[in-house]
């Protein structure tokens, strides 16, 4: 991954999170040789281009809920993802101990 972007390094990542599993943004910074990076994990994800194929929206935050204000549009596409991989989300949170991905 060395000659890899941090962005190519992320996706590659995220590419491989498994439906019915989820990863905090933290995880995919740590896989992705760049620990600390739970930020720019976020914001590369905020510019993913429309209609991309890459499961973003198998990466939430390391408290189990989503990322995304709970009134906005984002937030219940993320929600109806996630319910339609099979994972459970009670009071706007996923049961990391359950759903977190451990490759």
């Amino acid at each position: 991954m060395d000659d890899m972007t941090s962005e190519q390094r992320f996706y590659s990542i995220i590419q491989q999170i498994p439906s019915g599993c989820v990863a905090t943004y933290g995880q995919v910074a740590e896989l992705a040789g760049l620990p600390g990076c739970a930020r720019m994990v976020g914001r590369t994800l905020s510019q993913l281009p429309s209609g991309s194929q890459l499961p973003w929206h198998r990466v939430i935050a390391a408290s189990g809920k989503i990322s995304l204000p709970e009134d906005s549009e984002s937030f219940l596409k993320q929600k109806e993802k996630l319910l339609s991989d099979g994972i459970e989300i009670n009071h706007n949170r996923v049961n990391l101990n359950h759903y977190q991905w451990q490759p």
